[in-house]
């Protein structure tokens, strides 16, 4: 079935742009938003709101299939592409993108999606956020014109088995980092919460907020959790451990306070995603790998999760080989097209590095339940759940779409069985 026209309106994202060089250098909150002057290229205000390119891929039978093309909350950081700025890139969808893709098979989903990752527009390849939109609306197209799901398009692509249950959710609770947790808890969501411990003030001048704070998740998800419930701890800093101890990262201070961290999540597993940002790629491979040798060493068993300056697929690759994280962040928008994040997620197999299918909050519900197929086509070890701060709304997406999914996957795999003993019979 061919692609006969693609569609590109503005539109709002579920969050909202943070310029992260301006609140780490200390700006200061002001209700919602921040006091000061971006320092991040292409910022106007330090928090801006953010922004999205509705996609829709026409096809021959008068069908449209939408992909939201979405950057992350702190676009223009860690090495990222710069500020998505919607009205900007919408010729662009509508020029040269829809240019290259009408009158092609909307089937042949991974000859489109590797085509869009290596279109070049003006000497340049397009924003991540334009490649993971369209990818989106590619996906859902091929998934339409085949009568199957995302996840088995996803699947095909791939050369995997797609997961028979819902992989875990992550939940992430923003700023409100008690009441969206208790939140969590009361429904049992497997990973969590985030916690959002992006300031000095957050952590603790010696990180004695932090280690309070963790104190606090092992005793609430006590009390309110489900009966059985056996959560996994996972926590953000933005590198404010390394703000606060510095380097080098292996020596007995950082180690012990890892250990306190242990402890207090114990008898729950916990995982510190982004311990610190040394500026570039390299130096934060180094100083992972220096650590995580370090917690092995004293027999401290926290997880390490990279996420600054692990966007790309090649710098998946990297942290990989270097074997300096236990989880890598695939952060979905920074990988451009949708496949190229399953093929991130599948290069973690057979190492000792888990894949955590990330993304962000200033995301759409549509990107969200694109990435909830990524999940299941390549059985994550976690998946993010989005849009948005507020938890419960990205929950429910990301979870409903999943068991959605594997529900239709299972009624049509038992008529398909019934059919093969009909035949035989």
């Amino acid at each position: 079935m061919e692609i006969t026209d693609i569609h590109a309106t503005p539109g709002y994202s579920g969050f909202f742009f943070d310029d992260q060089r301006a609140i780490k250098q200390g700006a200061q909150q002001d209700g919602f938003t921040y006091d000061g002057d971006p320092v991040t290229d292409g910022f106007d205000e330090i928090r801006q709101a953010g922004e999205t390119i509705v996609v829709d891929v026409e096809l021959a039978d008068g069908t449209h299939h939408r992909g939201d093309c979405a950057a992350v909350q702190y676009s223009g950081a860690g090495g990222r592409d710069p500020l998505f700025k919607a009205e900007e890139y919408v010729p662009v969808v509508e020029g040269a993108v829809t240019e290259a893709f009408v009158g092609r098979d909307a089937r042949s989903f991974l000859e489109n999606a590797d085509a869009l990752e290596e279109l070049m527009v003006d000497g340049g390849r397009l924003h991540t956020a334009i490649r993971y939109g369209v990818s989106q609306a590619l996906l859902a197209a091929a998934a339409h014109a085949e009568g199957t799901t995302m996840t088995d398009v996803m699947a095909d692509a791939l050369g995997t088995d797609p997961a028979t249950e819902p992989v875990p959710v992550f939940g992430q609770s923003g700023d409100a980092r008690y009441i969206n947790t208790e939140k969590m808890f009361i429904k049992g969501v497997p990973v969590l919460p985030h916690a959002l411990i992006n300031s000095v003030e957050k952590i603790g001048q010696e990180g004695e907020t932090l280690l309070e704070y963790v104190e606090w998740l092992r005793e609430r998800s006590q009390e309110l959790g489900p009966d059985g419930y056996e959560p996994r701890f996972h926590i953000d800093v933005y590198g404010m451990i390394g703000e606060v101890f510095g380097a080098p990262y292996d020596r007995e201070e950082v180690v012990d306070y890892f250990g306190a961290l242990e402890e207090a999540a114990a008898p729950y597993p916990l995982q510190i995603e982004g311990p610190m940002d040394v500026g570039d790629r390299e130096g934060q491979i180094e100083s992972m790998v220096e650590l995580r040798q370090g917690l092995a060493d004293a027999g401290v068993n926290v997880d390490l999760v990279a996420d600054e300056w692990c966007n790309t697929f090649e710098d998946v690759q990297a942290f990989v080989d270097a074997g300096a994280a236990d989880l890598v962040q695939v952060k979905t928008p920074d990988l451009g097209s949708v496949h190229r994040s399953g093929q991130a997620v599948r290069y973690c197999e057979g190492t000792d590095t888990r894949a955590y299918l990330g993304g962000t909050c200033n995301e759409t519900e549509t990107s969200a339940r694109a990435c909830a197929h990524v999940a299941l086509a390549t059985n994550a070890a976690q998946v993010l759940a989005k849009p948005g701060m507020g938890f419960d709304e990205g929950y429910m997406i990301v979870e409903n779409e999943m068991r959605r999914t594997v529900a239709r996957r299972a009624r049509e795999q038992q008529l398909a069985d019934t059919d093969e003993i009909t035949a035989d019979d």
